[in-house]
């Protein structure tokens, strides 16, 4: 989730009344913006090894694989990403060629190999015989994300009211919402869609 911005209301927001919610000030300044990168065990609806900071680069996110894979280094993990760049990337193919031992060569970048272009990479990447692999959801179906709801829980529950002075402060408040919700989730989402109506 990027460009979670810090913003500080500069005024107090005018308090419930009968009749009458409680209204946020309009007015505010910014001190900066984060991007937050966190799993969901789509198990038991959990966070895992939240991390934020300022960019989301390809190494961002191979160091956030890394620290995930680190809970559990030699567990069979299955990722469900969006088909962003840094998703399909050269550093995650080395990351999960080393993690899963494989020795094979792996080409060079833009011209040969798993590496040659994004389309390869992201073949290695999810190819269903590595104990670390990538499920790519299709363009235009971030829903189909599970950590695309947590993220719209965040910004009803949290961000859409949240007044902070830097973005350390907003640092602090999501990774203590993220562990307050781990404590107090009821589990796993249950979607209940069932597709559109098959009557004519």
């Amino acid at each position: 989730m990027t460009g979670i911005q810090a913003l500080e209301r500069l005024h107090p927001c005018l308090p419930i009344q009968p009749g009458h919610v409680e209204r946020q000030e309009f007015e505010y300044e910014r001190h900066g913006t984060q991007s937050l990168m966190a799993n969901l065990d789509v198990a038991t609806g959990k966070l895992v090894t939240p991390s934020m900071g300022p960019t989301r680069t390809e190494a961002d996110f191979a160091a956030h694989i890394r620290q995930t894979l680190q809970t559990d280094p030699e567990a069979a993990w299955i990722f469900v990403t969006d088909q962003l760049n840094t998703h399909q990337s050269e550093t995650l193919v080395r990351l999960v060629a080393a993690q899963c031992g494989i020795q094979e060569d792996l080409g060079i970048k833009g011209k040969s190999g798993h590496l040659a272009s994004m389309s390869t990479r992201a073949a290695f990447l999810s190819a269903p015989s590595h104990r670390i692999r990538f499920v790519y959801t299709p363009r235009h179906s971030s829903w189909l994300n599970q950590i695309e709801i947590w993220f719209s829980i965040l910004v009803r529950r949290l961000l859409s009211r949240l007044s902070c002075r830097s973005v350390q402060e907003l640092q602090t408040r999501v990774l203590a919402f993220i562990a307050y919700y781990n404590r107090t989730t009821n589990g796993a989402f249950h979607w209940t869609y069932k597709g559109p109506s098959t009557r004519s």
